[in-house]
């Protein structure tokens, strides 16, 4: 069963990576750690997604009080485990946390232009292009 597990001082050294081909769409680990960090202030959740007790992935949102908005900041799932609906299924649990926590109505995210998996996906959640900015398309899905 997937499952979302908050990253602590425990277990933040999971040895997780998305394939060469999605590493110019998706932030490595320990990008999502620092910006775990950085956005602390801003109610910064990170999370690593297990299938059953294995981790497969991480995940990371936190809030943007001037957009008045949840900013769903980073998904991926290790390559070893894409394709088998992983990140539709963590993307849920993260759409249900965001909606049971209530502070806000609104969830914000972007994606890199030609990763077709992640439009794919968002698109299927009911998220809806609002903007680009240069190579980045900006999508919003109200809660």
């Amino acid at each position: 069963m997937v499952h979302l597990v908050d990253i602590d001082g425990g277990n933040w050294r999971v040895p997780l990576k998305v394939s060469k081909s999605q590493e110019v769409y998706v932030a490595n680990s320990t990008t999502i750690l620092a910006r775990a960090y950085a956005y602390r202030d801003a109610r910064s959740r990170a999370f690593l997604i297990y299938e059953d007790e294995t981790p497969i992935g991480m995940v990371l949102y936190h809030d943007e009080e001037s957009l008045d908005a949840y900013i769903f900041s980073e998904i991926f799932i290790d390559e070893q485990f894409q394709g088998k609906g992983y990140g539709r299924v963590a993307t849920e649990q993260v759409l249900d946390n965001m909606k049971k926590d209530g502070k806000y109505s609104k969830v914000i995210l972007c994606y890199i232009e030609g990763n077709e998996a992640a439009q794919k996906l968002y698109k299927s959640f009911g998220f809806v292009e609002t903007d680009r900015d240069e190579d980045e398309i900006i999508m919003e899905l109200e809660l």
